[in-house]
């Protein structure tokens, strides 16, 4: 099937044929049509299955008769509500492309930056608004933000908003759109709480599962190294000096991680920059713009802060600290090896997290390949640490009392 198979209308087909698409993916072929027909739909599909081309081309399309509105005219008829900031930025710059020889205007909004420039533009009217859940709510009681035209609601990435803490912003966003609204969901997993809000908001959805979760692509070549904790730098070291070369994507699970990391790379002389939820958006925005034009060739992330960032021809992937959520590792080593392209992913593995390997080969039904040829050995009998406090009881000195409260006194009762 081509993507003029799916009713997309010539100047929507002509943006998509200069970005490069050929023929749609899985996830769009199932998706789009179900959407132009107005239908709710909940869609389980990974980062890197082309999902955001598979709402915004439908999206654009259903819109496109009602474009040519003058622009103070214009009111939001379709609303993105995404996580985080990096992926609301992602998501406008797709629909900017997809609607290049359209009249219909896209803008994102998002906290963390300046608001008046943000009210400035959508004073000016725009068709499609994309937003993280914060700024949204704050925009609609400043009055800025009116959402009684939206026609369509995509939540975008819906397991992490909720992971997030976002789940009453969501349903708060969701009953300021009118009743009559379509709604589409998607997440790369559907736990129990996503289940839960689909029920509660979706009429009669559609279900669409694309790839099941387990899968990792066999493009990508898993490596694990068993290492100490305390040497997992020097390892990391290691193997940028000798077998790691290319655009590499290093995962670690706290903020406090990456900064240590980067400014250990830094030292020695790599090209490097860094994303955590700490760094303000424009700090992000840089580090990111700085790796996809390869002016730096490593990009050290938390899960939160990379998830849905599209980095294209990815060389390999660094779970310098294992997820403890075996989907995680799928998520995080699926952006290399993509579009035929192969990959490499390297996964380093302490005492304590010799249990999350457990978990993972048993999610993607494989055994990965372990390494064994490296300077930091793990000693195979190595336990866990277990850092426990020295002290123990009390941390007043005994006999602290003076000695007069020691003498026996009458009391009065």
């Amino acid at each position: 099937m081509s993507f003029k198979d799916l009713q997309l209308n010539k100047p929507i087909l002509r943006a998509v044929t200069e970005i490069g698409y050929n023929d749609p993916t899985l996830v769009q072929n199932k998706t789009i049509p179900l959407i132009l027909k107005k239908k709710d739909i909940i869609v389980s599909a990974q980062t890197g299955t082309g999902k955001t081309a598979a709402f915004a081309l439908p999206i654009l399309q259903l819109l496109f008769d009602r474009q040519d509105a003058s622009k103070k005219g214009k009111k939001i008829k379709a609303l993105v509500v995404s996580p985080t900031r990096e992926l609301a930025v992602q998501i406008g710059e797709d629909f900017n492309k997809y609607s290049t020889y359209t009249n219909l205007r896209a803008t994102v909004v998002f906290g963390g930056t300046s608001i008046e420039p943000q009210k400035d533009i959508l004073k000016k009217g725009v068709d499609i608004l994309i937003a993280t859940p914060g700024r949204l709510l704050d925009l609609h009681k400043q009055d800025i933000v009116n959402l009684d035209y939206v026609e369509t609601l995509v939540l975008d990435e819906a397991d992490l908003m909720l992971d997030m803490g976002f789940i009453d912003d969501v349903k708060k966003i969701e009953r300021l759109c009118p009743n009559d609204k379509q709604t589409l969901l998607f997440s790369a997993t559907i736990p129990y709480k996503v289940e839960q809000l689909a029920n509660n908001i979706l009429n009669t959805p559609e279900r669409i599962e694309v790839s099941p979760n387990a899968s990792t692509s066999k493009n990508i070549s898993q490596l694990l190294y068993y290492v100490p904790k305390r040497n997992k730098i020097e390892l990391c070291l290691h193997l940028l000096r000798n077998n790691i070369k290319g655009s590499i994507l290093i995962f670690r699970r706290t903020k406090f991680g990456v900064d240590k990391l980067e400014k250990t790379l830094l030292k020695n002389g790599y090209k490097v920059g860094s994303i955590h939820g700490d760094k303000s958006q424009t700090t992000r925005q840089n580090a990111l713009n700085e790796f996809k034009n390869g002016h730096t060739n490593i990009l050290i992330a938390t899960d939160v802060a990379a998830r849905g960032i599209d980095i294209n021809e990815l060389d390999a992937v660094v779970n310098f600290d294992l997820p403890n959520i075996p989907e995680t590792y799928v998520h995080r080593i699926g952006r290399t090896g993509r579009a035929k392209h192969t990959g490499l992913s390297y996964s380093f593995c302490s005492a304590d997290e010799k249990t999350y390997v457990k978990s993972i080969e048993e999610l993607i039904n494989i055994q990965i390949p372990i390494e064994e040829d490296h300077p930091y050995p793990l000693d195979p009998k190595a336990k866990p640490i277990i850092h426990k406090s020295k002290k123990t009881g009390s941390k007043h000195k005994k006999g602290r009392k003076s000695i007069a409260s020691k003498k026996k006194k009458k009391r009065w009762y």
